[in-house]
């Protein structure tokens, strides 16, 4: 196994990338909730940060790419013992030249962003102790397997041909379809759609965007596993896909309301970010212009379903998020070219016909259902056991005060008096001519 010192160093530093998308993703829900929840958004994240980094050292990585069969590994890495040689399925030209040690750090910063992104669906309402049990089950339930079955060359999803180069169907697909099953588990806010409940910090929203398209450089040039030719297209295709997710987003909102928003702007970003991700190490510069713009149009009209299904996805994860992921991998199928990348396929527009389509419809459309039904299933089941919704005072106060005893920004109001004079001695020879 020859090991490439650059490429070592290339995904240290965009595991390190990843990683900060996490923080992001806390600023980014953070300010589009009310005051007083923001704190408990931020606490979720980072809660998840730990939960999911355990149980990746501990059993995650060693099932999802240790020595097994093509639905699950064993658990011969348990513990990332036992990674002196190659992992399964890395041979020819998909060898790693990084150590495995490096390769399972870079896998588990995509692990720990999945489930956080789900909170975003469940916002104002998600009992943390009941949050604190599912995250860790989730994991190994939901993510893990579709970790394998897509991201392993082992598994049989690649094995039929389905292509992601970073995550759209493994992250976005899946915790998207999460995200709709546990916002159908909790239920609907107290007050919802009634009432209107808007981001209370627009400076939040687009700091955690920003540092979202930051991270996001590692998250798709790192997947390249190499500082080549592969990882600098990843890069630019991101690039490109954001900007133009926004252009989209913020044009669909002038058409329809007169007037574009910096959430809107914001939120179109991410959504080109999203759709980019399976794409970005098989599509050219081109070609990831026109998936972002997809995706940033689809994205701003998917919005308004919730409404109509009276689904209460409170900051939009599953058209953000289950819609880009799914509008990228389709598009894998539509844009993809073995001129950027030799290892992938050349899909409809490039000649390759509808195989490639075929297998990104089937890998989004299992990913998604196993997702929504697991989720499902172990949603209800940890309600009965534990209880997952905040009961009506503590949702009415704040999840920040209710949850975890404190607020985020102080309000140090002077205390209720008759006369001011009660605060400070000197107003007494004032007023009622000097009468006290």
């Amino acid at each position: 196994m020859t090991i490439d010192s650059g490429a070592t160093a290339w995904v240290l530093v965009s595991a390190a990338l990843v990683l900060l998308m996490t923080p992001a993703v806390a600023f980014f829900y953070g300010g589009m909730v009310r005051a007083k929840n923001v704190l408990a958004m931020l606490m979720q994240s980072l809660t998840v940060l730990a939960l999911v980094s355990v149980v990746w050292v501990l059993f995650g990585f060693s099932i999802a790419f240790g020595p097994g069969n093509s639905v699950l590994g064993g658990l011969n890495l348990l513990g990332l013992q036992n990674m002196s040689g190659p992992l399964p399925g890395f041979t020819g030209a998909a060898t790693q030249v990084v150590p495995p040690v490096v390769f399972a750090a870079f896998q588990m910063m995509f692990a720990i962003i999945t489930p956080a992104l789900v909170t975003g669906a469940t916002a104002d309402r998600w009992r943390f102790g009941a949050f604190v049990v599912f995250v860790p089950v989730w994991t190994l339930l939901v993510y893990v397997p579709v970790a394998r079955w897509v991201f392993s060359p082992t598994g049989w999803l690649a094995k039929l041909g389905a292509l992601d180069f970073a995550g759209g169907t493994v992250v976005h697909v899946n915790a998207g379809a999460a995200a709709l099953a546990m916002a159908i588990v909790l239920g609907r806010r107290r007050g919802w759609p009634r009432n209107p409940m808007v981001a209370h910090s627009l400076p939040l929203v687009v700091l955690g965007a920003s540092l979202l398209w930051f991270g996001w450089f590692g998250f798709n040039a790192g997947s390249a596993l190499r500082a080549d030719k592969l990882a600098g297209t990843a890069l630019i295709d991101t690039h490109v896909a954001a900007a133009m997710g926004l252009l989209a987003w913020i044009g669909v909102e002038r058409l329809r309301y007169g007037r574009p928003t910096t959430l809107g702007a914001a939120s179109g970003a991410v959504a080109g970010l999203v759709a980019i991700t399976p794409c970005a190490g098989y599509v050219t510069p081109l070609g990831a212009l026109a998936v972002g713009g997809l995706a940033g149009a689809a994205c701003a009209f998917a919005v308004g379903l919730k409404t109509w299904f009276k689904v209460d996805d409170s900051l939009d994860v599953v058209a953000v998020h289950l819609g880009g992921g799914a509008v990228g991998s389709l598009c894998v199928g539509l844009f993809a070219t073995v001129t950027v990348n030799p290892a992938g396929a050349d899909g409809l527009f490039y000649g390759g016909g509808y195989r490639l389509l075929g297998a990104q419809t089937l890998a989004v459309i299992v990913v998604a259902s196993y997702s929504f039904l697991v989720t499902l299933m172990l949603g209800f089941f940890l309600d009965r056991l534990l209880g997952h919704r905040v009961s009506e005072h503590d949702e009415v106060v704040g999840l920040d005060l209710s949850q975890h005893g404190e607020t985020a920004y102080r309000q140090d109001l002077p205390s209720p008096s008759p006369r001011p004079e009660t605060a400070d001695p000197a107003w007494a020879s004032y007023g009622d001519g000097g009468v006290r």
